[in-house]
């Protein structure tokens, strides 16, 4: 961004920087894709559903999807009123049979017809959607003539836990349209929308500029992208915090009465401790946000973390362990 800074450059996206970033996201997946920025994921999803939409329609996603719960009503504000349905998440993932069943729950005028499958990669729960999981899902919205959307603010992650291409965790699955986020992975601010299938993308650049998300300085939002898709920066970072995460999911769970809520796939651990242990946390200092029920805490891992703050707090978790007589059994 430093480097951006310096000298002058066109606005609204015709600069360098911007050109850059985009044939940059283009060899990452190889294909040729239209490419969009935007400020923040939010955005990005909202009108990425909003451009498949007409009002009437409805977007189908599972019950934990952040569309649904952590967009503030985005998708709907944007998309002038779409419906979003939603099915019943198997740690974290929308089912095909569920997808389907959605679908064919009605099919009269006064049902909200369904255009599109969203789902997020990774999800919500942190776990990991695999290549032949996200092919049933692209053959479901083939066989109904649906859009498949996907929420890929940590998208990275997933493609550095499962070994895979780019290009094999999502357009050749089906997606054709994707939230690509970077600030989890890194960069200040930015997002982008991917549309693998351009003719989705007609008149997109004139929804970003309504919604405010068509920068005069573009090359701001575009130039983390390079620094982090150049050289797979984006995918060491997150291989390093999946590494992270492996390792506080083991040493957690071997503390008695820690457990693993949902499965540690990617940079989340998502862990279950009693009660009485998180109030005693937070009273430390650490900051714990408790996600799914009143024991269950989302733990966070970057491309920052460090084995000192892993060790840190593992340490005061086996300490109050330690001081817990629950945990030690009679002699």
């Amino acid at each position: 961004m430093k480097q951006a800074n310096s000298g002058f450059a066109p606005g609204y996206g015709d600069d360098a920087w911007t050109q850059r970033a985009t044939d940059l996201v283009r060899d990452v997946f190889e294909t040729d894709c239209e490419v969009f920025f935007t400020f923040n994921g939010t955005a990005a999803n909202s009108l990425a559903l909003a451009s498949l939409c007409q009002s009437y329609h409805s977007v189908l996603c599972s019950d934990v999807a952040h569309i649904e719960t952590d967009e503030c009503g985005g998708p709907e504000f944007f998309s002038h009123g779409v419906k979003l349905l939603v099915a019943a998440a198997n740690q974290g993932k929308l089912l095909p049979q569920s997808a389907r069943e959605l679908v064919l729950r009605r099919s009269d005028i006064h049902y909200p017809k369904p255009r599109v499958i969203s789902v997020t990669q990774t999800t919500e729960l942190g776990t990991v959607y695999t290549i032949d999981e996200l092919a049933a899902l692209g053959e479901v919205a083939r066989q109904h003539e649906l859009r498949l959307h996907m929420d890929g603010a940590r998208l990275a992650n997933a493609i550095a836990a499962l070994g895979i291409s780019a290009k094999e965790g999502t357009w050749q699955q089906g997606v054709e349209v994707l939230s690509l986020g970077m600030t989890k992975n890194g960069a200040a601010l930015g997002d982008a929308v991917v549309f693998f299938n351009r003719e989705l993308a007609k008149e997109f650049d004139f929804r970003c500029k309504q919604a405010g998300q068509l920068a005069s300085k573009m090359r701001f939002l575009a130039a983390p992208f390079i620094a982090l898709l150049e050289g797979d920066v984006w995918l060491r970072n997150a291989q390093h915090a999946n590494r992270c995460a492996e390792k506080l999911a083991s040493q957690l769970t071997a503390i008695p009465n820690v457990s693993l809520s949902t499965p540690c796939q990617a940079n989340s651990v998502f862990v279950d401790m009693p009660k009485a242990w998180l109030e005693q946390l937070r009273r430390q200092g650490w900051l714990l946000y408790t996600f799914i029920g009143n024991n269950c805490v989302r733990l966070m891992c970057s491309w920052k973390t460090t084995d000192d703050e892993i060790n840190a707090l593992v340490t005061c978790v086996q300490a109050i362990a330690n001081a817990d007589p629950s945990c030690h059994s009679e002699e």
